[in-house]
């Protein structure tokens, strides 16, 4: 049992507190908290409830304040408890090495107006990690796959196909065939051509390929311009993903060398994430998640026992990632952080930002990617 004072955030108190630290980064505190310590918490609760208490005979806010006590019974307590639970916590867990990484849970062991107050939090620590030689990790960044000419020609075909139903256009039929008078779209000899930026159709029905006019729509000058541009973005693509591997392959050689013992809610939030993406994608192919499954004959909690293991891989590949970001000193600056959300253009997500909890994911965020990127410049590959 260890006394605790402090004279910080809040008065001078003195708290008797055990700490306990179990498997898996779970601690549980035990908190005393003698009745001096917490009257004025209680006394300050009440006369902020008392402010909407209406009872017989008295004006709002105006009835004695022991017979507002009686009438709020128990939910006067609660709401002691709500504020003075995480404060205590707060207090207790001062000049230890626990750093709670989830939201605690409180079990109220004992306590009535007069007399101490007994608690227990269960919370779970940031877990010890520890990595191995980064600085000696290999990694081999392979050369991109060139990109064909059926490659670009699949693309030209798929975006004509597309623009010539936004188009609207219209073959003719067996009897209404296509006209070859003056101003037709279809000129001597069934010559084909385009007029007015909609594909036209041959003297034979069948539809004009691509040229000018959907060069054109499509952002370029002419149709051989068209396949450079749509060439240029297939390879800017295939460096992209070929970076990805790249940086994939250096992050699964730092989960090799992490070893940390860890924590569930860590575990559960990673396979959480991996459900959100999936359906994503399963809306993307116009499916309900629950019709997914059944097609896929498994259930919610089958799919998460076969991604846990790759889970486990990702959550500890990702604290190893921050641990070497701790010993190489990796820091984003207040002014680097701010500099990324004035890039944000959409302003209600921009406003998100303004609340501290989406700017400490965003500074983690770029803190990770900023480490990997001096890995990359380690291993040189």
């Amino acid at each position: 049992m260890i006394l605790s004072s402090n004279s910080g955030t809040l008065p001078f108190i003195m708290i008797a507190k055990n700490i306990v630290k179990q498997p898996k980064s779970i601690v549980e505190v035990t908190i005393t908290v003698p009745w001096t310590d917490l009257q004025t918490t209680w006394d300050q609760t009440l006369q902020r409830m008392a402010q909407d208490v209406e009872l017989s005979g008295f004006r709002k806010g105006q009835a004695p304040v022991s017979m507002v006590e009686q009438q709020l019974g128990t939910r006067l307590q609660d709401e002691v408890l709500k504020t003075a639970m995480p404060n205590f916590l707060i207090e207790a867990l001062k000049g230890t090495d626990i750093i709670p990484i989830d939201y605690p849970k409180y079990d109220l062991l004992s306590f009535t107006k007069g007399n101490q107050l007994q608690f227990k939090a269960t919370v779970t620590n940031r877990p010890n990690v520890t990595v191995g030689s980064y600085k000696a990790i290999k990694a081999t960044r392979t050369t991109p796959k060139a990109v064909t000419e059926e490659e670009v020609n699949k693309v030209i075909d798929d975006l004509y196909k597309r623009w010539s139903v936004k188009a609207g256009m219209q073959q003719p039929s067996a009897n209404q065939p296509a006209s070859t008078g003056p101003g037709s779209a279809v000129g001597q000899g069934g010559s084909i051509n385009f007029q007015g930026g909609k594909p036209v159709v041959s003297g034979n029905g069948q539809a004009s390929g691509p040229n000018d006019a959907f060069a054109q729509a499509m952002g370029a000058l002419s149709p051989t311009d068209l396949k450079g541009k749509i060439k240029k973005d297939l390879e800017t693509n295939v460096s992209y993903n070929n970076e990805l591997d790249y940086e994939e392959a250096i992050l699964q050689e730092v989960e090799k060398i992490t070893t940390v013992e860890l924590p569930e809610i860590l575990i559960q939030d990673e396979l959480n994430r991996m459900l959100v993406s999936l359906q994503r994608r399963v809306a993307d192919m116009g499916l309900l998640l629950d019709d997914y499954l059944k097609g896929q004959g498994k259930t919610l909690e089958q799919l998460k026992n076969e991604w846990r293991v790759q889970a486990e891989k990702n959550v500890r590949m990702e604290l190893g990632l921050a641990e070497i970001a701790r010993m190489e000193n990796v820091v984003i600056s207040d002014a680097e952080l701010q500099a990324e959300v004035d890039k944000i253009q959409d302003a209600k997500v921009k406003q998100q930002f303004e609340a501290q909890e989406p700017r400490l994911h965003l500074r983690h965020a770029l803190r990770q990617t900023r480490t990997l990127d001096l890995l990359k410049k380690m291993v040189g590959g």
